[in-house]
């Protein structure tokens, strides 16, 4: 029997097909689940894929970041704005 997943590559070993499957799974989850509505600006950098200096530098720019008793937390939904708004 041979499977394919996401691959144009058939799978004859049914343990390699199963890993592969899990991991991509396991990969999926982990990108959906890891980064939520709101984050830490650190991960707010990592998801807008710059430094953290380079995010500091869209605060000043006007990205907006809720701050309560001195934890900061930024939107996914207003880094996805700030990025739309200043694209060309």
């Amino acid at each position: 029997m041979t499977n394919t997943f996401n691959n144009t590559e058939p799978y004859n070993d049914k343990e390699e097909f199963i890993s592969i499957v899990v991991r991509q799974t396991l990969q999926t989850a982990k990108q959906t689940f890891t980064i939520g509505e709101w984050m830490s600006l650190k991960e707010g950098a990592k998801y807008a894929d710059v430094s953290y200096n380079t995010f500091m530098k869209f605060r000043s720019k006007g990205l907006k970041v809720s701050e309560v008793d001195g934890v900061r937390r930024v939107s996914r939904k207003e880094i996805d704005r700030f990025l739309e708004n200043h694209s060309f």
